[in-house]
Parts: structure tokens; C-alpha cells; sequence
């Protein structure tokens, strides 16, 4: 059972974070010092379905190693594989395996990268709180909906049952990972969906909208759906088998299709020649599994932990 929201987590590390920066500006050294001496910089970008997970590692990380500075950018999948794949970070946070043309860019700039399947995550379809009648849609509503050239604005013409109400949709723009998934599983073809929604790299965004719209959907990682609990509604989706609803524990069992989907980081070679980098990978899978939970994700099973263990284990070497 979880005891703490990533939200009251989140804010915990963050205080405790503070707390490490005023010591370092203010202190007079006796406060334990920096872990053990390491320091540097370490830059992170990509997905924002992935950012809460690696802040939480980061964060939690520069509790002990303060003189560690790790950054959390969130520029979508894609945009983060655009600056990785260049040496503009270290490592690239991915709500999907890397493609094959931006590896051949990573080859081509002498990048080179381990893939970790670091947790699990559900894509939760969302509506406005009031909205009483979408209470689950199949996969084909889904498209009927969201595909490309799609003239679907009203509920009316999802379902003739459902009130005469005006569908406004908002969603992550095509840089994201969440935007190809959702789009290969619900449409058909990666990267096919109609373009007359209002689409943001920042998921925030999408909770905004729907939030304040009660003819509004949306979707996004199954964390953002917790992290606001009440102000939006997750519906329920007939993959072909009934409606079932997203949870943790629908996304490990597999139960809840097809919008589950494997979490990434991909840390670079040279990020693991250095020290502070080797000490924060170490880390971060470490404690995947209390970190996902808390971050309200479905952590890695231990058959995927070992998997992830072992990568670490031949970076080292």
C-alpha cells in the first residue's frame, strides 16, 4: 500500500534538496560533507512521462552527493534523442526504444548508449470529471476519434447515446514517445492522428485543458492522473477483451491493453567513464522499484530489475 503521493514525495526531496544547496552556499562544513567527494554535472532530457522518475533519482542522488549537479530537461522523446544523439547530454529519458534513424545519428556522431528498461507505465485516456457518460470507449472509438483526418467535435458522434456535448482534444505534441505509442496502438500507424487538437510537450498542459473543459480529452502517462487526482477522470478502455480500467496493477499483469508500455533511460558511454556517472546509474537502479512506486509507476519486475542490473554491471566494465 502506498503511504506518500509523488506530489507530498516530491516535495519532501525537494525541501531536502534545498536544504544540500543552503549548506553548500551557507554552511560551515560540518554537514557530513558531499557523500563521497564526487562532482560534476550531468545532463538529462527526453521524455516528460519519464522526467518524474529521473528527478526523483536525481534528487534523491544529491542528497548525498551534493556537489553533483544533475539537470532534467523535458523536451519529448524525440527531442531528447535529437540532443543526445549530438553529445548535448548525458543521458536521454524515452517513453519508447530508440528508432532506428536516430541510432544511426547517435552512430554517426560516435555516441554510444546502453538502452535500461528502468519502470512500466500505462497511457491513461482522460475526460473532465462531470463527463458521466464516457465511462469506458473501445479501442475503435479511440480511432474514430483520434485519427488522422478525423472530423469527430462532438460526443454525439462517438456514440449517438451520448449527450450533444463539444469534444475538444488535447494531447502531447509529435515530439513525444507517449504521442507515437498511443498513436501505433489506438490508430494503427505510428505517428497517424489528426492534427486539430491542442498538443504540448508539457503534459501539464493537457491536465489544464481537460480540467477546465467538461467536454475535454486528453491523454498522458497514468502518473499524471494521480499526481491530480480529482481533477480529471481516467476512463476505462475494451482493448477486445471488456473495459478495463488503468492501474498499477492492470499495467503489470498486462491486463490493461494495449496502452501499457516499458519506461527507458539511455545513458551514453562517456557518461559511465566518469565517475559520478557510473555512481549515479548505480543509484538510479538501485532503487528503481521504490522509486517508481512512490512516483506512482508500475516498477520493473525482477526479471526486468535483473535485466537492468546486469546492463549496469557491464557498464562498469
Amino acid at each position: 500500500m502506498r503511504t506518500m503521493t509523488w506530489k507530498t514525495m516530491r516535495g519532501a526531496i525537494l525541501l531536502g534538496g534545498a536544504a544540500f544547496v543552503a549548506a553548500g552556499c551557507g554552511g560551515d562544513g560540518n554537514d557530513g560533507g558531499s557523500g563521497s567527494g564526487l562532482s560534476g554535472t550531468i545532463r538529462l532530457d527526453g521524455s516528460s512521462t519519464v522526467a518524474p522518475l529521473s528527478e526523483a533519482a536525481a534528487e534523491t542522488f544529491q542528497e548525498t552527493e551534493s556537489d553533483v549537479r544533475v539537470t532534467v530537461g523535458t523536451s519529448g522523446t524525440g527531442g531528447g534523442f535529437e540532443k543526445f544523439c549530438v553529445g548535448e547530454t548525458d543521458l536521454s529519458n524515452a517513453s519508447r526504444a530508440i528508432k532506428e534513424d536516430e541510432a544511426e545519428i547517435c552512430e554517426a556522431e560516435g555516441v554510444e548508449y546502453e538502452q535500461i528498461h528502468i519502470a512500466n507505465d500505462g497511457l491513461a485516456v482522460v475526460v473532465h470529471p462531470d463527463n458521466d457518460w464516457a465511462s469506458c470507449l473501445t479501442v475503435e472509438q479511440l480511432k474514430t476519434i483520434w485519427d488522422r483526418d478525423s472530423k469527430v467535435d462532438n460526443w454525439q458522434d462517438v456514440d449517438p447515446d451520448f449527450p450533444d456535448e463539444k469534444l475538444e482534444l488535447f494531447g502531447p505534441g509529435t515530439d513525444s514517445g507517449t504521442f507515437d505509442y498511443f498513436t501505433d496502438v489506438i490508430n494503427g500507424e505510428e505517428g497517424r492522428s489528426r492534427t486539430d487538437y491542442q498538443p504540448s510537450e508539457d503534459d501539464n498542459i493537457t491536465v489544464q485543458g481537460v480540467s477546465g473543459n467538461t467536454g475535454a480529452m486528453g491523454y498522458f502517462g497514468l502518473s499524471y492522473v494521480e499526481q491530480n487526482e480529482g481533477k480529471l477522470k481516467a476512463i476505462e478502455v475494451d482493448g477486445g477483451d471488456g473495459c478495463v480500467a488503468p492501474s498499477v496493477e492492470t499495467v503489470q499483469s498486462g491486463e490493461y491493453a494495449p496502452l501499457s508500455r516499458p519506461l527507458f533511460i539511455y545513458p551514453s558511454a562517456k557518461l559511465l567513464e566518469r565517475e559520478e556517472g557510473l555512481a549515479f546509474m548505480e543509484h538510479y537502479v538501485d532503487n528503481s522499484a521504490a522509486i517508481a512506486e512512490q512516483a506512482l509507476y508500475v516498477p520493473l519486475t525482477d526479471e526486468q530489475l535483473k535485466i537492468a542490473e546486469d546492463a549496469v554491471e557491464k557498464l562498469k566494465g
